[in-house]
């Protein structure tokens, strides 16, 4: 009974069978909008279409999401041509998409309005632009060696201006390899470096034909060259990104040619009307010198010119008294200076202040030994107040009124409690001293304590 039951992967197999070998899903042709669409650099994109009813996932590999000419973006419409299958994982049927392109505009045309959005963000399109060469001795052509456009511009060349060495660089102008083609050829030109101008042209065409000069490596390689780029690519209602990044834009190629270089023969009449007023001026810088001459020798200078330095003779004299005046005059305060100097320096005449310091000194020496003799009397003065001071505190003038002290050989007798029954004793009195025996000792307290 089990046997009837199948696995989920052997029902999502067969599912998917069905719709590998459907001839109607091999190849589906689909309009929608983008939903949840994040771009990934450089990897699968992974997103949704969805109608107003219905939404189906949807797959772009990075092969196929690279060779796209426009930027994805969320809710743009799209056309999309794809096949469907199943993603056996999730179990979910989806689209995988092999081409797109926007809905109502050509992919081209929105590729083209997207670079020429970022071009112009970046300001590309309002650099400075070089000047042309005005009389350029060689002119590099980077077009298709084939066709009317290199005719045009040798004819017109030849023409207005055969001095000039048109190079021609040839180049694929059409095709998937045409834009790396024209960088390549750029290349060589700047490397060569031996150029005035740069005409980048070809013909008219579809946007298609003309895709490569609107690609953005050949509006970069345009933009960093050194030297001046004429563009002229397509009709005059053409517009390329090259012709909006380029120096100078040319209707046609004629017109390119026409830019590039000049008229020789105006050119040619332009410098025989120059060398005729600069004829013309020559001669008449000649007749002014040849008049300014004669009235020169016509001058007193010549006939008379003695008179040339009566001036500076009379100049001279009184140069000269001048000099001799104002010569006494320094010479004068000089010597004024001098004097005043002089009595100065006698005013400060060493003598009389050796003079007035010995008197100085002398005068010094006696006050200093009268203030030394007063200094003196007044230390002896008060020195004999300290002697009588001391002598009346001396223990001698005490004694002298009947005082003694008592000793034994060893100590100082202070008090009867000191003393001993028989001892002998030394009596000090201010004329001498005398030994006595004790032979009694009555202290006062016990006195005290009899009464």
């Amino acid at each position: 009974m089990a046997e009837k039951y199948l696995s989920v992967t052997a029902l999502t197999k067969y599912i998917k069978r069905k719709f590998e070998v459907d001839p109607h899903l091999g190849r589906v042709y689909l309009t929608g909008e983008i939903s949840n669409f994040r771009p990934r650099p450089n990897a699968h994109q992974y997103f949704s279409l969805k109608d107003d009813k219905a939404k189906i996932g949807a797959v772009m590999f990075k092969g196929a999401y690279q060779k796209l000419k426009f930027q994805p973006k969320e809710g743009m419409k799209v056309l999309v041509v794809g096949r469907v299958s199943v993603y056996e994982a999730s179990g979910n049927y989806q689209i995988t998409i092999e081409h797109m392109e926007p809905d109502g505009v050509g992919a081209l045309y929105q590729a083209l309005a997207e670079l020429r959005e970022k071009l112009e963000r970046e300001g590309l399109f309002s650099l400075p632009k070089k000047e042309l060469t005005r009389y350029p001795k060689r002119v590099a052509v980077v077009t298709s060696p084939s066709g009317a456009v290199i005719r045009d511009i040798m004819t017109t060349v030849k023409r207005r201006y055969p001095i000039a060495q048109l190079v021609l660089f040839p180049t694929l102008v059409q095709g998937d390899k045409a834009a790396q083609n024209i960088c390549d050829n750029l290349d060589r030109i700047e490397e060569m470096g031996n150029f005035d101008t740069v005409i980048v042209a070809r013909g008219g065409g579809s946007i298609e034909d003309l895709w490569p000069f609107n690609e953005e490596n050949v509006a970069r390689k345009i933009v960093s060259m050194s030297l001046p780029v004429i563009s002229s690519v397509g009709h005059e209602t053409d517009t390329t990104i090259a012709d909006l990044v380029a120096d100078v834009r040319a209707a046609t190629p004629t017109a390119a040619a026409e830019l590039a270089v000049p008229v020789l023969s105006d050119e040619l009449l332009k410098i025989k009307e120059k060398e005729n007023r600069l004829v013309k001026s020559y001669v008449y810088q000649l007749e002014r010198q040849k008049q300014r001459f004669t009235r020169t020798q016509e001058s007193f200078v010549f006939k008379q010119p003695e008179r040339l330095y009566e001036g500076f003779s009379v100049k001279l004299d009184m140069l000269v008294r001048r000099f001799q005046q104002e010569g006494l005059a320094i010479v004068s305060g000089k010597k004024e200076h001098m004097i005043e100097v002089i009595n100065k320096l006698y005013l400060q005449n060493p003598s009389r202040k050796v003079e007035q310091a010995s008197q100085q000194l002398t005068h010094n020496q006696s006050q200093l030994e009268q203030a030394m003799k007063a200094y003196m009397k007044q230390k002896e003065i008060d020195l004999g107040r300290q002697i009588q001071s001391l002598d009346i505190l001396s223990p001698l003038k005490t004694m002298s009124r009947g005082y003694t002290y008592v000793t034994t050989p060893d100590k100082l007798l202070t008090s009867v409690t000191n003393l001993q029954q028989d001892e002998v004793v030394t009596l000090h009195f201010s004329d001498g001293e005398a030994d006595v025996a004790v032979n009694e000792i009555r202290s006062k307290t016990n006195e005290s304590e009899e009464k």
